[in-house]
Order: structure tokens, then C-alpha cells, then sequence
């Protein structure tokens, strides 16, 4: 399938949340026909819209378009779903009445796999995928903090940029979000492994801290670089050749974040799912299955997972 867009799209963003919420409203803010599904504090969004604030600009969406089903939403040109890959179960049910001949299904989800379940519902045809270089925090319903704005790379599921990829990011680019069309969608996956592996892991298994302590301590950055020198030798497995500038590159960006909490923290500390399969398991399997060594990361996966067995544990003993 390579469809156009339509110039004013028909919007539907799934999970409104940090990033939710954040690309959706500069979609409207740029103009766009943008409908959000919110399941949790939609009175809150209904009532007070959505306010963002980033290091230059704050700005407020009083009226936002608001639906507790994606059946009263209806077919749309372009569908973001930006709920975590733990909540996948729920796709089959939520994008089918979305779906209309030509409507693209982007994903925003992190980790590795997260393509898949979207392809299994709508066909794989639809489905493009996008990397968020981002660092934003709901602190409310409606309520985005966005310390980073950084930059959005997407490409499409098991082929090169079309013109619809490069029609999805000047739309992206058109609502003030960096934005660039990439033809290796895997690869990027692989690239956003490199920060979220380490910093949203080590920020739970190291006591569940921030990344400006991560960064302040001499024995946590250097395991933080180790785990990334194993993704990046796992990925060049997969034909993926990312350069060592690349980790350099993730701590500028994350010295720049200050007193920053991964999401994945964020989930951790309010007893919710966290995507450990996406993001730390899949990459262990991956690596293991090309006969690449990923000792450190291997020892992540089971940290986190045996801490999240017990919160599990202390909440039934309650």
C-alpha cells in the first residue's frame, strides 16, 4: 500500500499520555483534525484541555476532541498509537474500527517487536514505525512537561521510506516536531535501545534514580556505556552498523535532560506495566540467537524482572 495522505489529515491518537499528548496537541495546534481516545482523566482533558510546556514555549489547547471508544471515533487517514507495548493485548479490539482502505497505523511504542502485534491486526501493509528522542512527563491528565523536545525518526515495517513516510514526517514537521523519514525502521529500534537499555534499567535497578544521578556516578555511567557496547555488537549481528559516536551522543542528550525520570520509572513507582520484554528481553533473545555475549544486559532483564516478581508478591500479600 502506497497511499498518499490527505493535507489535513483525519487523526486518531491511541493513549493519551506524555507522548500522546504531546504530538497530539501540536498536531492541532498546527491546524489538523486530531481525535483522542482517553480512558483515564478524560473528565480532566475534557474540562481543561491540554497544556504543554517545553524550554521555549508553553502553550494551551482549551478544546480538545475527546472519545472513550475508537468506534466513536471512526475511520481515519493516520492512527498514532502511542500506548505501551504492554497493552497490545487490547489492539484488536481498539484499531479495527479506525481502519479505513488507506489509513497508515504509526506506532510509537518502544523496544524491539512492537510492530508486530499492530501488522497482526491491521496488515502489515499499514503499519510504519517511529523512534521518539524525547524526554516528557504527564505530571496531570492533559499536563506535558517536555524538558527535551529533541526529534522523531520513522520508517515503514519491512521496507524503505515511500512517499507516504516522507509525507508522515512533513506533517509531523509542519506541527513543530524534528522529524525525518528513515529507511531502516529496525535499525532505529536498535538506536533507541541504546538509551533506553541502560538509563530507564539502571534508573529501577539502581533504586529507582534519576538519570542526573546515573550520570554523576563514575560506576553506573560506565556500566550504563557497557550495556551499550552491547547493543551496539548486537545490532552489527543484524547488519546494523551503528558508530560508537552514537553513545556519546546519548549522554549529551541525557546531561541536558537535568533531574530527568525515565518513563519506564514512572511506571515503576506508580505499580504500573512496564514494557521488560520489549525493551530488555527481545534484545537478550535477539543477541543470543546470532551467538552474541550480552552478559550485563542479560543481568538487567533478570534484576528488573525479579524486582517487578516481588512488587507483584507485596501486592498480594496486602
Amino acid at each position: 500500500m502506497s497511499a498518499t495522505i490527505p493535507d489535513k489529515p483525519r487523526i486518531a491518537i491511541i493513549g493519551s499520555g506524555a507522548l500522546g499528548c504531546y504530538y497530539g496537541a501540536r498536531l492541532v495546534k498546527a491546524g489538523n483534525d486530531v481525535h483522542f481516545l482517553v480512558r483515564t482523566g478524560r473528565a480532566a482533558i475534557m474540562a481543561r484541555g491540554i497544556r504543554v510546556k517545553t524550554p521555549t514555549e508553553r502553550f494551551h489547547l482549551k478544546k480538545v476532541q475527546t472519545h472513550a471508544t475508537t468506534t466513536e471515533i471512526g475511520p481515519c487517514d493516520l492512527v498514532i498509537v502511542s500506548v505501551k507495548a504492554t497493552a497490545n493485548s487490547a489492539l484488536a479490539k481498539l484499531l479495527p474500527p479506525l481502519m479505513g482502505p488507506d489509513t497508515i497505523v504509526l506506532t510509537l511504542q518502544n523496544g524491539l517487536g512492537v510492530e508486530e502485534p499492530v501488522a497482526e491486526v491491521v496488515g502489515g501493509e499499514h503499519v510504519l514505525g517511529a523512534i521518539c528522542f524525547i524526554g516528557s512527563t504527564r505530571t496531570a491528565p492533559g499536563v506535558i512537561n517536555c524538558s527535551f523536545p529533541g526529534l522523531v525518526m520513522l520508517g515503514e515495517f519491512g521496507r524503505p521510506a515511500q512517499a507516504r513516510t516522507r509525507e508522515v514526517a512533513k506533517l509531523f514537521e509542519t506541527a513543530g516536531v524534528k522529524c525525518e523519514a528513515q529507511d531502516n525502521l529496525e535499525e532505529l529500534r536498535w538506536k533507541k535501545l541504546v538509551w533506553n537499555v541502560p538509563f530507564n534499567g539502571l534508573a529501577i535497578a539502581a533504586g529507582g534514580i534519576t538519570t542526573d544521578v546515573i550520570m554523576a556516578d563514575e560506576g553506573l555511567r560506565l556500566l550504563a556505556r557497557r550495556l551499550m557496547e552491547e547493543i551496539l555488537e548486537a545490532a552489527a549481528k543484524f547488519g546494523h552498523a551503528i558508530p560508537r559516536t552514537f553513545m556519546d551522543l546519548q549522554f549529551d542528550r541525557t546531561a541536558k535532560l537535568g533531574k530527568y525520570e525515565p518513563s519506564s520509572l514512572i511506571d515503576y513507582h506508580a505499580g504500573r506495566a512496564i514494557e521488560l520484554e520489549e525493551i530488555w528481553g527481545e534484545p537478550v533473545r535477539r543477541a543470543k540467537s546470532v551467538g552474541v555475549p550480552v552478559p550485563r544486559l542479560e543481568t538487567l532483564y533478570w534484576l528488573i524482572k525479579r524486582l517487578l516478581a516481588a512488587r507483584k508478591t507485596k501486592k498480594k500479600a496486602r
